[in-house]
């Protein structure tokens, strides 16, 4: 089996390409494996496609005398695999999503690429989205553009992100102190006011947020509701040149807004999210917002806490450093399943940041110190 290292830059992308299709194929399959029996099918077609461009791929290597042995599976589609199994296929849609714009941008900046490769992955894009469900036209257009918008906020990631944070700042704060002091209590109390005031902040902070920006789009889309009582012919008017402007022929843009329009729910969601750029069925509880904040920062920011409630001294601040360096790894890979980067390079890139980090509050400590032991 040819090694990556031995290969030149065009056969490795080549060898990329092929395990990054096996890998989307082996996904859509998992995906059939917990989908309702009008998704199955299509995620079967899905995983065919795939399958079929990496033997493309695959030719292309044979042909240039590079031997293929076990595809490697990335780490971000093995996470994906998992939560598909644990929350169900609807959960991992905006990731898959994500997936497969990736790959058509790839595909699209490649002279090697048949030309329908780039086209069939934008289409795959599409079809996830729709996915996400409805029997009209209509419906499953809303329930795709409203897939689409939670992928950027779902609460996977915003749980991610809050556990790094939690943890980033406050290692910094108990590396700190711990730098200027040897009292185990100074370091226990630093710690756990800045776990609390830390997480009170991010919970009041998202509270108000979210609130403000619920309150915000509930008036618009009242108005909006308004609007389509008082002037149902102008609004049915506007729904079918917006979706001529997207590339829909007129008859069918005329047909699509007739069935939107015949059903008032469905017609307020269309036009939320067509006119305004609002999803009335995202528009988020404050009080979820705020609580996964408070509890995603209070666990990464307890980790470095934790081990001066056990041991002291010197012992403490070494274990508290390595349990650290190793959530912040862990923190780092997580992240990769939804940037798409590499697990390895994300992981040692938040260690990076995180060892900086503290080993500069730490030096500050030690220069300033308290003068208590």
């Amino acid at each position: 089996m040819a090694r990556r290292a031995s290969l030149d830059p065009k056969l490795k992308q080549y060898r990329d390409l092929w395990e990054n299709e096996l890998a989307g194929a082996k996904l859509y399959r998992v995906l059939a494996e917990h989908a309702d029996e009008k998704q199955r099918s299509i995620f079967v077609s899905l995983a065919e496609a795939e399958e079929a461009h990496a033997r493309h791929w695959e030719e292309e290597l044979a042909a240039a005398g590079v031997k293929l042995g076990t595809p490697h599976v990335p780490f971000r589609i093995r996470v994906i695999k998992v939560l598909a199994r644990r929350l169900g296929t609807n959960a991992v849609l905006p990731m898959v999503m994500r997936f497969e714009a990736a790959g058509a941008t790839v595909y699209d900046e490649m002279d090697e690429a048949p030309a329908a490769m780039a086209k069939q992955e934008q289409t795959h894009g599409r079809i996830v989205a729709a996915l996400a469900g409805g029997d009209t036209q209509g419906e499953r257009i809303a329930a795709g553009e409203r897939r689409h918008r939670s992928g950027a906020g779902n609460w996977l990631r915003a749980t991610v992100f809050g556990v790094n944070d939690g943890l980033l700042s406050n290692l910094s704060l108990v590396m700190g102190v711990a730098g200027g002091t040897a009292n185990k209590s100074f370091v226990l109390l630093a710690g756990i006011a800045g776990m609390t005031a830390g997480a009170f902040s991010m919970a009041s902070g998202e509270w108000v947020s979210i609130r403000s920006q619920r309150e915000l789009y509930e008036n618009e889309l009242k108005i909006e509701k308004d609007e389509l009582a008082a002037f149902p012919e102008e609004e049915r008017e506007e729904l079918e040149l917006i979706y001529q402007a997207k590339g829909i022929e007129a008859a069918e843009a005329k047909s699509m807004v007739a069935r939107i329009m015949s059903r008032p729910d469905i017609a307020l969601d269309t036009l939320a999210r067509e006119e305004l750029g609002i999803d009335p069925g995202e528009l988020g509880s404050p009080w979820i917002a705020a609580i996964s904040s408070f509890l995603a920062f209070a666990v990464g920011a307890s980790l470095p806490v934790i081990p001066f409630l056990l041991t002291s001294g010197t012992a403490a601040l070494v274990i508290a450093a390595s349990v650290s360096v190793i959530a912040l790894f862990a923190v780092g890979a997580a992240i990769s399943v939804f940037t798409g980067r590499n697990a390895a390079k994300a992981g040692f890139r938040m260690v990076a940041i995180g060892v900086l980090v503290s080993s500069v509050t730490f030096g500050i400590g030690k220069l300033v110190g308290v003068g208590v032991n």
